[in-house]
């Protein structure tokens, strides 16, 4: 397989069970996140009309009027409404002195009860999430969508751990009630890119990993190893799916953080709905053994969650600067 082309990975007989194809899997994952950090994933068993329903739903939530919208504005655990340029990527290493993000998102993450403890102890990121009134169906059909995306991790995590020469279940305890969030995007038409303006400007993802559902309208673009941008197609019914800068951490810079960007130049609307999931809260990040050696020592500290992503929010969401300056007074 060529290193320009995202490859396609068929995951219908690894969840099917059938013999040997976790480690046949495991093999092109493993070519997949070491040579261009991309790949589709296809027959992975997410049905088309849950698909299409949340896509649904999410066009209906940006068709709010914008103060219905700013009434539930992005609060400390990074959930909620982040209006039009919210955020500005400064931690690229890609591209610098860009202009704020041409596109708004609700942002939800796991559903948590009023009382459960993360919730009453305030922990970051463990907050309940924030629903719009008068959408009927719109929290079921997301809360539906989020535990199917969580169900499936669960299944791939399996195979990374295969693709890294581990224990299939090595990933199993640290991904149980593992930290996710569904971004809902709309990036409005663009001619651009014009003077750095970007949907989304050339960065590297934080997350383990990402699943970018089945989009007919395209947007994304990748930068391969060469430094050569190519646009990722739209293959029916695939996911997108790409590792960040945790996936770097566990594995010791061996699988790819791979640079990426949107731009919609389609003519009309475009929605998105990434899937972003780490481990648990609680989980140290450090390189997993078959990435460490004597020759190969650890690039990076032991991380924690909160404590990534704190520093990382601060340095990129605009939005969140007021909320920011709070929790630090």
């Amino acid at each position: 397989m060529a290193t320009e082309t995202i490859p396609v990975i068929d995951l219908g007989p690894f969840l099917a069970g059938e013999p040997g194809a976790l480690d046949r899997t495991a093999k092109e994952l493993r070519f997949a996140l070491t040579e261009i950090g991309f790949y589709f994933i296809v027959n992975h068993g997410v049905p088309r009309e849950k698909i299409q329903a949340t896509f649904a739903e999410v066009k209906r939530f940006h068709a709010l009027p914008i103060d219905r919208k700013l009434a539930l504005k992005i609060d400390l655990h990074s959930t909620g409404y982040m209006p039009m340029r919210g955020n500005t990527l400064r931690t690229s290493t890609v591209q610098s002195d860009t202009k704020p993000n041409l596109n708004e998102a609700f942002f939800v993450k796991r559903e948590m009860a009023a009382d459960h403890p993360d919730v009453l102890a305030n922990r970051r990121f463990r907050g309940v999430n924030r629903w719009p009134e008068g959408l009927p169906g719109f929290r079921e059909t997301v809360v539906d969508y989020c535990d199917t995306m969580e169900a499936l991790v669960m299944k791939m995590v399996r195979l990374y751990a295969r693709a890294l020469d581990l224990p299939a279940t090595y990933f199993d305890a640290p991904f149980q009630d593992c930290q996710y969030s569904l971004r809902m995007t709309h990036y409005p038409h663009q001619d651009g890119p014009i003077e750095d303006e970007f949907g989304l400007a050339p960065h590297t993802d934080t997350s383990f990993l990402t699943l970018l559902a089945p989009n007919d309208v395209q947007g994304l673009s990748i930068r391969t190893q060469s430094g050569k941008w190519i646009d990722a197609p739209a293959i029916p019914d695939a996911y997108v799916v790409n590792g960040g800068q945790m996936l770097q951490r566990w594995t010791n810079d061996v699988f790819l953080a791979t640079p990426h960007r949107a731009i919609n130049r389609s003519g009309g609307e475009r929605y998105a709905i990434p899937f972003f999931c780490d481990s648990n809260i609680d989980w140290p990040v450090a390189a997993v053994p078959t990435t460490v050696g004597p020759d190969r020592p650890p690039k990076y500290p032991t991380t924690y969650y909160s404590d990534y992503m704190i520093w990382y929010q601060k340095r990129n969401y605009d939005v969140l600067a007021d909320v920011n300056r709070q929790a630090a007074e």
